[in-house]
């Protein structure tokens, strides 16, 4: 690995090796532009992920203090863990599902087809799907997803087999296994998937697409690459002119650091790329970097989610096989005849013991909550996910009467369900219900969010700089060498899994930035 100069300033510098972070540093470095990542976590391996729950939840997981607040579920249920995601080399590329779907074209225009929803922050993206169709497609073959590039599907799990069969029996016709960025067959030096049902813990096997061990190690063979792990950012610095020019974090002995740079992008997850941005206020930036509109942190956006477990009579076993092993489509059209706009998606989903412990009913207990335990082995599950709006409350902000270990102001995370989430949500419950009614359930259950897994929207594109923080490839309108790398960039959500789409757009930032360095613009 290289090893670059604190005073070396001709350095890109990504913070975040994950879906963002990752592919952008891979995308420069094989373009010859040097990279250094600071990765807040450390690196594991397949060999070193744990196929146990909690034990990998401790391991892989975000679990720096954070504050919740907001009328969601979440701020009474999980108030210290708005969002689960990763501190790990590989961010949460390392604990994602694997889901790889292409945002609709109607959804880059949420604001023009939806119209005027009150209550919500509704604009349009910057660009166009049949911009990013070329993109989708070079991020679809880096990741091997299935249904795409001659790639077939992979073989459908009883959980899969229960929903199938219940979804086409109410009329539901696009039901399969998924676009999954997970090898059905080996490719590309991966192994094919093993079934072996441990999705969020870790793949052991390699066949699920990571950065840890795709993107990653190809940067680091051009010799343009240096990650250095356990480097924690607390602070974006910036010249006289206004150009960020260095990187504050510290170190794994708990040192400060200063790492000089070209051009800075930041790829922290929807919270901790606010956050950052917040904390390297200045005298010139009062209010934080890049946030003259003070759209920064605004407009958090976290999916509409829920689940629906059903029991049957005889075994389901649903974890065994992939963690979200199919998918019903027909759900995430724009359908106002429903009372809602937009749409949403229903994933098959299953979880160990111990996580349908803590997350079927959280704080419940009693004889119905153990019924459904002694139960688990006739389960079936699923997942719902649809686009949520964003909203100008919904937001990040820096709580001030809370330090981390760093001495910095915690994130606080605010959410308020708008009132088109709680239609769709319902909507979704009841039509899961249906699925397994067709198919003999004898009862079911629904479950309130979890943890935030999909974060988006805190420093959003937009194509007028009032409006929101970056522009269509991602640079800050503010200041011209910081780029925003990450799911923070997306203008609305879409009912998609948004992995694909981090990645799409990174590829084509990387292309950008390596444009504009050439011209010496940035």
């Amino acid at each position: 690995m290289a090893k670059f100069d604190y005073n070396d300033d001709s350095v890109v510098v990504i913070i975040g090796s994950g879906a963002g972070g990752g592919t952008l540093a891979n995308e420069l470095c094989q373009k010859g532009i040097k990279v250094v990542v600071l990765e807040a976590g450390g690196k594991q391996s397949n060999a070193s992920f744990i196929n146990d729950e909690w034990k990998a939840f401790s391991q892989l997981a975000w679990l720096d203090k954070r504050t919740t607040s907001g009328s969601w579920r979440i701020a009474k249920d999980f108030a210290e863990l708005p969002a689960w995601i990763c501190k790990t080399v590989g961010g949460t590329s390392t604990h994602w599902a694997g889901a790889s779907l292409r945002f609709q074209e109607h959804e880059f225009r949420a604001r023009t087809v939806y119209g005027n929803l009150q209550g919500a922050n509704l604009l349009d993206w910057p660009l166009t799907l049949q911009e990013l169709e070329p993109y989708y497609a070079k991020a679809e073959d880096k990741m091997g997803v299935t249904r795409t590039n001659g790639i077939p599907g992979l073989p459908g799990n009883n959980n899969f087999k229960v929903m199938y069969n219940g979804a086409t029996r109410l009329g539901y016709k696009e039901v399969h296994t998924g676009n999954m960025a997970i090898n059905s067959r080996p490719r590309k030096g991966r192994a094919r998937c093993m079934q072996l049902g441990f999705c969020f813990e870790g793949c052991k096997s390699g066949a699920k697409w990571s950065t840890l061990y795709t993107e990653l190690p190809e940067a680091d063979a051009t010799g343009n690459f240096e990650l250095r792990t356990q480097a924690h950012v607390t602070r974006i610095e910036h010249d006289d002119k206004g150009r960020v020019n260095a990187v504050i974090y510290m170190d794994k002995d708990g040192k400060t650091q200063r790492q000089k740079a070209r051009i800075v992008c930041v790829a922290g997850n929807s919270i901790e790329t606010p956050r950052l941005l917040l904390l390297s206020a200045s005298n010139m930036f009062k209010d934080g970097l890049a946030n003259s509109s003070g759209q920064v942190g605004r407009n958090y956006m976290r999916h509409m989610t829920g689940s629906v477990y059903a029991a049957f009579k005889d075994p389901v076993h649903m974890y065994r096989g992939t963690t979200m092993a199919g998918i019903v489509r027909d759900e995430a059209r724009h359908d106002t005849r429903r009372g809602f706009v937009g749409g949403y998606e229903l994933e098959t989903l299953s979880l160990g013991i111990p996580f349908m412990a803590a997350f079927l009913n959280p704080g419940g207990w009693g004889a119905d909550f153990s019924w459904w335990m002694d139960h688990y082995t006739n389960l079936a599950g699923m997942w719902l996910v649809g686009e949520d709006m964003p909203r100008e409350t919904n937001r990040v902000t820096l709580n001030t009467n809370v330090k981390d270990q760093w001495g910095n102001y915690v994130p606080n995370v605010h959410f308020d369900d708008h009132a088109n989430d709680i239609a769709m949500r319902n909507h979704a419950y009841t039509q899961a219900e249906r699925i397994y009614g067709a198919v003999g359930a004898i009862k079911t259950f629904r479950t309130p969010p979890y943890p935030s897994t999909h974060n988006l929207g805190t420093a959003r594109m937009s194509a007028r700089p009032q409006d929101g923080v970056s522009n269509k490839w991602g640079q800050t309108h503010d200041i011209p060498n910081l780029f925003i790398s990450d799911g923070s960039q997306f203008t609305t959500g879409g009912s998609e899994n948004p992995t694909l789409t981090i990645v799409t757009l990174a590829i084509r930032q990387a292309d950008y930035i390596a444009g504009q360095m050439s011209q010496r613009t940035i």
